[in-house]
């Protein structure tokens, strides 16, 4: 699932390097399954440990990013203007037209976020138990990855949250809404889907054997 995502990313004209947060038990495996299918390996520059919560690997993923930089004699400075991208593995149908979307979106915007529109009826319940509202759906969005943010801004939005509220963060455009950032919301991929469950992860099986 890991390839499938990062031969988009890798293929992208607007991403330089990648990093991946992965156990170490996985990397060589992820390495070399990349390779097989033809991905240009010499882009992953590095990689980070898993943290408590997804948000705080995450911050991981930064800081190793921050931590190969400042090895650069010359270029150990981040610009206002570089960005970091996030997603998931769990979402490996990523489509090059919505990542190249994302960084079309952001002049103007910190952010850029990938939503599709709520197509249920959405309820608001206190207690869990019984419905308190009815909310309105056509002012509600779900949130997608990739998720793309200006680096600085984002980086000082998640350690702002150190060391006790990282944890409690879901979503990775959370820190930056927190923090006041302008992120700029564009049209996602109902494709896109996020494998979570057993039956999602036999769509997957079914949607991989049709494309080869």
């Amino acid at each position: 699932m890991v390839t499938y995502a990062l031969k988009t990313i890798t293929e992208c004209e607007y991403v330089d390097d990648v990093y991946i947060v992965a156990d170490d038990g996985w990397m060589d495996a992820i390495i070399a399954d990349a390779a097989k299918a033809g991905i240009d390996v010499a882009k992953i520059k590095g990689h980070a440990l898993p943290g408590e919560n997804r948000q705080s690997s995450v911050l991981n993923g930064m800081n190793e990013i921050l931590k190969n930089f400042s090895a650069l004699a010359d270029e150990s400075n981040i610009g206002e203007a570089d960005t970091v991208l996030i997603h998931d593995a769990a979402r490996p149908y990523l489509d090059t037209k919505l990542l190249n979307d994302c960084y079309k979106a952001l002049p103007g915007y910190d952010g850029v976020m990938p939503v599709v529109p709520m197509k249920d009826t959405v309820y608001l319940s206190d207690d869990g138990k019984s419905v308190s509202a009815l909310l309105d759906r056509s002012k509600i969005y779900a949130g997608q990855a990739p998720e793309l943010f200006l680096f600085k801004k984002y980086y000082a939005a998640n350690t702002a949250l150190l060391p006790d509220r990282i944890l409690a963060i879901n979503g990775a455009t959370e820190p930056a809404i927190m923090a006041g950032m302008n992120i700029a919301m564009i049209p996602g991929n109902e494709k896109n889907c996020k494998v979570t469950t057993a039956a999602d992860l036999e769509r997957f099986k079914q949607i991989k054997e049709e494309v080869q």
